[in-house]
């Protein structure tokens, strides 16, 4: 496992968040995938080397893992720009779906080929051999149904291949990505990790240790809420819900197109609308600063109502929880609504990140915290192996 590299990534509805070896590198990706041709068309083709790689993402993927392999694919911000663009749909299962593996491969493949990496993995001609050790997640609804052994069985064992065609600075590339290890986390539990503990798996918040909390996890297509008690998930009370944030920004981008005859790109683009600083649920219509509060409004307070209602049950099944957490990304566009239906009704205790890039990245820095515990222990093992082999045979 030496020679492996640690990545912790969490592919959530909306983005790709990762991070990469000591900390020294990490990775925010739209996840948003569109089918292409293998000559996209570039203005200024002497100029490509000069843009950022991340914004021109277009890949070929050859993966046994993947039912559509051999594809190739815009990623990221410039498959936003197309008219085929694809997101994950709700009711989907995120360890079933070619677009998490894509994903997945492409964020990978995006590090391996930087060169800061090039004394880490061998290079011959144009094609990467890199081994990873990969730490990940999927919802706790998912892990519960056992998906999470196929999930992990299709990446291991494998060479998943990624080709670069147009993409800035590294047009003509391939990586081969190996995984040395994978492990699969549910997502409820990685948000206690994080919540409780640092980097080095030091404890941080002693309050929290032995409170019985709920975190409620508000994703693009799930809402996982995780039951603790006693420093773990009970598996038997925690819950997972096919509700998200993606249909209602989805209805809300419908909406704003049919009344205002204003194309969004995608959910991506009504999350920025929704949550920006300044000129917060306005938008441009033919160069005038028009206001969408009415949409935004009706459709994600009904939505913020689903999700109380689910913390209201899961709540008095639990009676005796303390407080519940609010995470992920979905749990920021909703925040305001849900706190506002809470001093209206119950008033229970509830508790939310106001710093949005701790939310957001959450999941990814509880991966890599249970990840490099995982690899500390076994190179502890490891070292004990090779030093009982070093002693001597006693006569």
């Amino acid at each position: 496992m030496s020679n492996s590299r640690i990545c912790a990534i969490d592919v959530g509805n909306d983005s790709v968040k990762a991070l990469f070896g000591k900390l020294d590198y990490e990775l925010y990706i739209p996840n948003v995938i569109a089918r292409d041709t293998e000559d996209r068309p570039v203005i200024g083709i002497e100029e490509l080397n000069e843009k950022d790689p991340l914004d021109g993402i277009h890949i070929r993927i050859h993966s046994p893992a993947l039912k559509d392999n051999n594809a190739i694919y815009r990623v990221g911000s410039l498959a936003t720009k197309s008219d085929n663009a694809s997101e994950l749909d709700p009711g989907s299962s995120k360890s079933e779906e070619d677009q998490t593996l894509v994903m997945l491969f492409a964020t990978l493949a995006l590090d391996a080929v930087r060169d800061e990496n090039a004394g880490l993995f061998r290079k011959n001609n144009n094609v990467i051999d890199a081994n990873y050790t990969l730490g990940t997640g999927l919802p706790l609804r998912e892990v519960k149904e056992g998906k999470d052994v196929g999930y992990r069985s299709q990446l291991v064992g494998s060479v998943h291949q990624v080709e670069f065609l147009v993409t800035p600075k590294y047009q003509g590339l391939k990586v081969n990505i190996r995984f040395d290890q994978v492990k699969v986390y549910p997502e409820g539990f990685a948000a206690y990790i994080n919540l409780v503990m640092d980097n080095n798996l030091n404890i941080i918040n002693r309050d929290l240790i032995d409170k019985s909390i709920l975190i409620q996890d508000i994703g693009g297509l799930s809402t996982d809420v995780a039951v603790i008690k006693n420093r773990n998930v009970d598996d038997d009370k925690a819950q997972g819900f096919n509700l998200g944030v993606s249909e209602a920004l989805e209805a809300i981008r419908e909406e704003i197109r049919s009344k205002h005859g204003v194309e969004l790109d995608s959910r991506r683009d009504v999350v920025e609308i929704i949550t920006r600083k300044n000129d917060r649920n306005h938008i441009m219509v033919k160069g005038s600063r028009t206001s969408v509060h009415d949409i935004t409004d009706r459709i994600l307070l009904e939505l913020a109502k689903k999700q109380y209602r689910h913390l209201r049950n899961v709540w008095q099944k639990n009676s005796q929880t303390e407080i519940c957490y609010f995470v992920g990304g979905g749990s920021m566009v909703l925040k305001e609504y849900i706190k506002t239906l809470n001093n209206n009704l119950d008033g229970y205790n509830i508790e939310f990140f106001e710093d949005e890039k701790e939310s957001i990245w959450m999941m990814a820095n509880a991966y890599y915290k249970l990840l490099s515990d995982f690899v500390r222990k076994n190179e502890k093992e490891e070292n004990k192996a090779k030093e009982k082999q070093k002693q001597p045979a006693q006569k």
